[in-house]
């Protein structure tokens, strides 16, 4: 029984290691990583170094176990540690040129009715147990509302409702000296990325969202809408970022946050307090236009809380869209919570390596989330017919080209064979059916064109 077990993990073990390499080769993760910077002058290649780090959680690996003290390695831990730790790798390029490699594809799979969105949102990185790792400071976090040793980690997600791909990410320690554990100790060049790196994560969350949304659009990755929960919709925020991208988000119900409002600037609650609400046990109370800073405009739109008696509201730039639209679009936002959920969980972010310096964090979350691209785009693969490729379009091109008389007419023609084989004498009684009915579709189609041509003039 454990020999049986041990095979199968093996065959297991074999058909990760097949896909992993399929994928690398198909988006050239090589060469992208070398057009980034991440290079080697001597010893074994990168490639092999990224695929044997970039495996471990799918075959229940630890980096300790599967890199560290793995003696079937080819290469020794030195090589692995001088690959995360390095100063002049362009970690973020690198994960925009593969997440807009894997946008090509799934843009295809996606219909012109359906929203692409970008998402923005930020979780903890938990270092709880740690002391000297670089730039360690103390962060709070919302969803136990308590402060814990790490990083908070801002991130943004492309997503079409059906495949999610992390696009970019910030590792930010605490903007307070006096907050932060350790100090950055490194002698670096300050044209390195690891000095950038090091600088916006003492810089404010908010100074970073606008660099990065453009980032992403200037690579040709494609989004109708930015969706940010109430942490980050604030009106300066919205304005700023609404400059590239549509904004839709949820917005906090404060006393000291204003908006223009009947020529009046009010807050939230005193907009809806004057608003008429609907009747019944309607989803979407009221909703109204305003205006942000005085200059650009927003709609606000009013929704009930099914957790308790109390509304929530949302607000998009996109003034035009229909309330149940905006509201729609919005539950696109979950993606990136369970994005969080499987990197944390699944893909061992913030657990697998246990390193101090801040670089090796940066590198080691950029395979965690070249991971979750990896599992996006398998499950895509595998679930889509569409990624059959040309067989399905050319199904589709041949259904579009047959009309719907010459369908009607291939129909009866089957059902008029099947009446011939009960009875000959049916055979005339058959084809003036057919007539008939193909006679009174052709006027019907005729006098609908008709209608169309006399409408347009």
């Amino acid at each position: 029984m454990e020999y049986n077990k041990i095979v199968s993990q093996t065959q297991v073990n074999i058909q990760v290691q097949s896909k992993i390499n399929d994928f690398f080769n198909r988006f050239q993760i090589g060469t992208l990583m070398h057009r980034c910077g991440v290079r080697k002058r001597h010893g074994h290649s990168i490639r092999s170094l990224t695929e044997a780090i970039f495996i471990l959680p799918f075959i229940g690996k630890n980096f300790y176990r599967g890199i560290v003290i793995n003696e079937d390695n080819a290469f020794g831990k030195d090589a692995a540690y001088q690959l995360l730790r390095g100063t002049s790798f362009n970690w973020r390029r690198l994960l925009l040129f593969l997440g807009q490699r894997l946008f090509s594809i799934l843009n295809r799979l996606t219909n012109d009715d359906r929203e692409s969105v970008l998402i923005i949102d930020d979780s903890t990185y938990d270092r709880s147990r740690s002391k000297l790792v670089e730039l360690l400071s103390k962060v709070y976090d919302h969803s136990t509302g308590r402060f814990l040793k790490g990083f908070r980690m801002l991130t943004i997600c492309w997503s079409d409702g059906a495949s999610c791909l992390p696009l970019d990410f910030s590792l930010l320690s605490s903007r307070e000296a006096k907050k932060r554990i350790c100090e950055s100790k490194k002698d670096l060049d300050k044209r390195c990325c690891a000095y950038r790196r090091r600088k916006e994560a003492t810089m404010k969350a908010t100074e970073l969202l606008e660099p990065m949304v453009k980032r992403i659009l200037n690579t040709g990755i494609q989004a109708q809408y930015l969706l940010m929960d109430s942490w980050f919709t604030m009106p300066s925020t919205v304005i700023t970022l609404a400059k590239h991208i549509k904004v839709i988000g949820m917005i906090k119900k404060s006393p000291k946050i204003f908006y223009t409002y009947d020529g009046n600037k009010l807050d939230v609650m005193a907009i809806y307090r004057r608003l008429k609400k609907r009747r019944g046990r309607a989803k979407i109370l009221a909703s109204t236009n305003v205006l942000l800073k005085d200059t650009v405009p927003a709609k606000l739109v009013f929704v009930r809380d099914r957790r308790k008696k109390d509304w929530l509201v949302l607000l998009s730039t996109d003034t035009g869209l229909a309330d149940e639209d905006i509201v729609r679009i919005y539950g696109k936002r979950w993606d990136i919570e369970v994005f969080f959920k499987m990197a944390k969980q699944h893909l061992k972010l913030a657990k697998e390596i246990q390193c101090r310096d801040f670089d090796a964090l940066i590198a080691h979350t950029t395979f965690v989330f070249m991971r979750y691209m990896f599992l996006s785009y398998q499950c895509r693969m595998e679930t889509d017919d569409r990624s059959f490729g040309d067989l399905f379009y050319a199904c589709c091109d041949e259904v579009k080209d047959i009309s719907f008389i010459e369908a009607l007419f291939r129909i009866l023609t089957l059902a008029c064979d099947r009446v011939k084989q009960f009875n000959n004498h049916c055979e005339k009684t058959a084809t003036a059916f057919i007539d008939a009915i193909m006679e009174y579709a052709l006027k019907s189609v005729n006098f609908s064109k008709n209608k169309v041509v006399f409408a347009n003039l």
